[in-house]
């Protein structure tokens, strides 16, 4: 374990009494854990912002499978986004309803696109593009 550093945060109370209800909400055991998930979450943010890096994640699509052709659309721009793609999993929700995970790993610039082209089909009723990282840079 790399040596921890203690530094001093000053804050308005009404902001903290909120950040303590987050931190019980959440199931922290104290502030130190809360403030580092919150620094590696911005951390994580920015490198989305590089084009040039190599980030990690998660599409999330909820669809209608009984609309024409979405089933064959999803498989074909997964087909040509293969080298991205590390997994999918497809969940039958209900009769008409599916939730496709496709956990991803690529160049932002590519992570983007195939993301847009997936969450524009006709059927999909909800879309997510969950941020992660590859955990090289945080």
């Amino acid at each position: 374990m790399e040596k921890l550093i203690r530094f001093g945060v000053s804050m308005e109370e009404k902001l903290l009494e909120a950040f303590d209800r987050y931190i019980k909400r959440d199931g922290y055991k104290n502030r130190s854990e809360a403030i580092r998930d919150i620094i590696r979450k911005e951390f994580v943010e920015e490198e989305w912002e590089q084009k040039d890096i190599t980030v990690a994640g998660c599409i999330l699509l909820v669809y209608d499978h009984n609309k024409r052709d979405i089933v064959r659309k999803i498989m074909d721009i997964q087909h040509n986004y293969h080298k991205a793609i590390i997994s999918t999993q497809h969940i039958h929700m209900d009769h008409h309803n599916c939730l496709e995970i496709v956990v991803i790993k690529g160049k932002v610039e590519v992570i983007r696109k195939l993301y847009g082209l997936m969450k524009v089909l006709k059927g999909v009723k909800y879309s997510a593009l969950s941020k992660a990282s590859t955990g090289k840079k945080i």
